[in-house]
């Protein structure tokens, strides 16, 4: 590792090490600061041990209670602030030199949106950048916030809630969940909507943990005990078939059932008191600002929505 010309005995500080100090400033403790760095707390601790050790000082004060900078720790953590802002444009820079030989753009959405947005979003996309080389990459919701998280994709499309803590998002459009059924099936024929209860008692078709579409669900009847799912399945695509076979009740956007409810072959089922409404949104490593093709992108679609 280089060392300091000025001080040749000093090695350069790590900048996870300083990221980790400032997300204790910012978050309140090491155990939040590693989770918005998305490091393990063990990893984060040890790298801020060898902080200390290198600049020959207690950054951190550790108790029962948590843990908490102490007075050096605090200055450091405001030059900290500067060092990395300075290693984020020069990051920015070289990212912006790479995107201009490259002119690469990588893509990963959530199974909903690729299926249902993004063909028409990339079609829009193409005619205003077509000097862009377009990868699509398709998850659940779930796996889109980690190839995000771990820099295997430029933006990501999510139906999720929430996104996790260290990615910044924009909203891109908005979405509802239904809960559907044959015209053949009791429900079909209610003359009154369903309650939550009875809804959340009810072995439905569902998508699979880590799905969008599944957590706005399980968000939503948090508070109820619920049976296991009837089927659970590892696309919009599939759930809908399920439906449409009257294998169950299935809970399905909007976006995937719309033709089907306009034929006939499927009805809606009206449940009172329940707001399956959800947002859709662009999810990004920082900074703050998504530059390049990415950034493009995301700032068309939101322009057209």
């Amino acid at each position: 590792m280089t060392r300091s010309p000025h001080s040749p005995t000093v090695r350069w500080p790590d900048l996870a090490a300083l990221e980790l100090l400032v997300g204790i400033d910012d978050h309140g403790g090491l155990g939040a600061a590693a989770r918005a760095a998305g490091v393990a707390q063990p990893n984060a601790s040890r790298a801020v041990r060898r902080l200390e050790k290198q600049l020959g000082t207690v950054l951190v004060r550790r108790g029962r209670a948590g843990s908490a900078l102490t007075p050096e720790g605090t200055v450091v953590a405001h030059w900290a602030r500067q060092t990395l802002a300075d290693a984020r444009r020069l990051l920015d820079a070289a990212a912006a030199l790479s995107a201009d030989r490259q002119a690469e753009l990588t893509v990963a959405a959530s199974m909903t949106v690729a299926e249902h947005l993004i063909p028409r979003w990339l079609g829009r996309f193409r005619g205003l950048r077509d000097d862009v080389q377009i990868q699509l990459q398709v998850h659940n919701s779930r796996q889109v916030c980690d190839a995000v998280a771990e820099g295997r994709c430029h933006v990501g499309f999510v139906e999720a809630p929430t996104v996790p803590p260290g990615l910044h998002s924009t909203p891109v459009a908005r979405d509802r969940l239904v809960v559907v059924v044959t015209p053949a099936h009791p429900w079909a024929r209610r003359r009154r909507p369903l309650t939550v209860a009875e809804l959340a008692a009810t072995p439905l078709v569902v998508r699979e943990e880590g799905s969008g579409t599944r957590h706005t669900l399980d968000l939503a009847l948090r508070e109820f005990a619920r049976p296991s799912p009837l089927l659970e399945l590892g696309s919009g695509a599939a759930v809908r078939t399920a439906a449409l076979g009257g294998v169950g009740p299935a809970v399905l956007s909007t976006l995937a059932v719309a033709d089907h409810l306009a034929s006939g072959e499927l009805r809606t089922v009206e449940v009172e008191g329940l707001d399956l409404a959800r947002t859709l949104r662009a999810v990004w490593r920082p900074p703050r600002k998504l530059a390049g093709p990415a950034g493009d992108l995301v700032r068309m679609i939101v322009r057209g929505a």
